[in-house]
């Protein structure tokens, strides 16, 4: 019994970095960035402030590390999806793994949507945008017509918008992400299909 009790404890200590990411995020929701101080969190953890400050010096860089953990996966996709041929199959696998990607982080985005000021001071808003560029380069097709362009773009802002705006809509969560996919796999596949009959 002991054993398995030591395991657990050393898990969780080895995995003290997430849980101070977790812990800033909730703060941070909860009463704002720039009003929640490094000694809150290591209140809140039950850590010393030495102990934190081992981990993170700053609040910028517990949240540049949410950030960058976060957005892998889109990272990874982006990475991905360049060695890809523009086909219909790889367009519509890029929308169901950005989504997929996005629910995973989004605690991080509704950060990043509540504290729009502290984003742009941050690198994060930088960051942000150099991954919303990559994932457009790989959704679109350089030689299809604007209109295709649009959609496929739109693609990803439905996505984006069933994250925050839908929210307040009726309806099952799970029932919503699919009508929010489904839309944005319609736009992706219009657009191909476009491209198709274009030539």
């Amino acid at each position: 019994m002991g054993g398995t009790m030591d395991g657990t404890k050393q898990r969780r200590r080895g995995n003290t970095r997430q849980r101070i990411q977790d812990v800033a995020l909730e703060l941070f929701a909860e009463q704002g960035y720039e009003k929640t101080s490094l000694r809150e969190i290591a209140e809140r953890l039950e850590v010393t402030k030495a102990a934190l400050y081992y981990h993170f010096k700053t609040k910028e860089e517990i949240i540049v590390s949410i950030f960058e953990d976060l957005t892998k996966p889109i990272e990874e996709l982006i990475e991905w999806g360049r060695r890809q041929p523009h086909s219909l199959e790889t367009k519509q696998e890029i929308v169901r793994r950005y989504s997929q990607a996005l629910t995973d982080a989004a605690p991080l985005f509704r950060f990043m949507q509540e504290n729009q000021a502290t984003v742009r001071e941050l690198s994060i808003g930088e960051m942000f945008k150099n991954r919303m560029l990559g994932m457009r380069d790989i959704v679109i097709d350089p030689d299809s017509d604007l209109v295709d362009q649009v959609r496929c773009i739109s693609a990803l802002f439905t996505l984006h918008a069933g994250m925050f705006l839908l929210q307040d809509l009726e309806g099952d969560p799970g029932d919503k992400h699919k009508a929010v996919l489904e839309v944005a796999t319609d736009l992706v596949t219009q657009a191909h299909q476009g491209t198709r009959t274009a030539r």
